[in-house]
């Protein structure tokens, strides 16, 4: 009979070898993506125990007086400027600087929301909250587990986003109720295609590295930076066209 015994040489030739592999590997994807998910839910945290904290002390009400428009536009200008750097250098900086910028961007984002405790009831937020949490983890079950590809419809939220920002625009010059619903829903739709988008972008990218234990940190950094934008703005969306249907 042929020797039947796999050549240690050549590790492909070794199921055992493959399979230990792939065990690891799926053990690496899995860990990484709890791990986006979790630092996700920990950006919530801490942005929504800002804004509470912001609005309770009467910090946000000082800021207001003493910076005024000025101070706020500078905050969002820092906020943007922020996820622009932490996304175009995620792999070229440390885990745990990227880790930093990520949670004070939540920090910020925090003082930035904590002005709709002016315009919105607490009852409203809080059932917009809720609302929104439910919404989000149906639409990530969907990114997460479809097998239609959702990634070739990049084109289709670049020019949902150009619509988005032309109907803002309009809705700076034309103040009507109608205009601002219709707004608030298409922000709504594009924001919950675009969090299907982003579960399915971090899953493939865990597939594509799953057996780079240090991209898979970085990953989980930027794919929790993803999600956690798409969650705040479907919170927004949720609250303005909750707000506007009780009027």
């Amino acid at each position: 009979m042929f020797n039947q015994t796999p050549n240690p040489n050549y590790p492909h030739q070794n199921p055992y070898v493959d399979s230990q592999s792939t065990v690891l590997s799926e053990k690496l994807i899995h860990t990484s993506a709890t791990k986006a998910y979790g630092e996700m839910t920990i950006g919530l945290f801490v942005t929504a125990v800002v804004a509470c904290l912001s609005y309770l002390t009467g910090f946000t009400y000082d800021l207001l007086v003493t910076a005024g428009n000025i101070g706020w536009i500078i905050l969002s200008i820092i906020q943007i400027a922020l996820a622009v750097s932490l996304s175009a250098r995620i792999f070229r900086m440390r885990v745990s600087s990227a880790r930093f910028c990520f949670y004070l961007y939540a920090v910020l984002m925090g003082l930035t929301l904590s002005t709709i405790f002016f315009e919105f009831s607490a009852t409203d937020i809080s059932l917009s909250l809720f609302m929104t949490a439910g919404f989000f983890l149906c639409l990530t079950m969907i990114g997460l587990t479809t097998k239609k590809n959702i990634l070739n419809a990049r084109m289709i939220f670049v020019v949902g986003f150009i619509v988005l920002i032309v109907a803002e625009l309009l809705l700076m010059l034309i103040h009507s109720s109608a205009l601002v619903m219709l707004v608030t829903a298409i922000s709504l739709v594009l924001f919950a295609g675009l969090t299907i988008y982003d579960a399915q972008w971090t899953r493939q990218l865990f597939n594509q590295y799953g057996n780079n234990p240090d991209m898979l940190n970085r990953i989980s950094i930027l794919a929790a930076l993803n999600l956690y934008l798409d969650f705040i703005n479907l919170f927004l969306s949720v609250l303005q066209l909750f707000n506007n249907s009780r009027r």
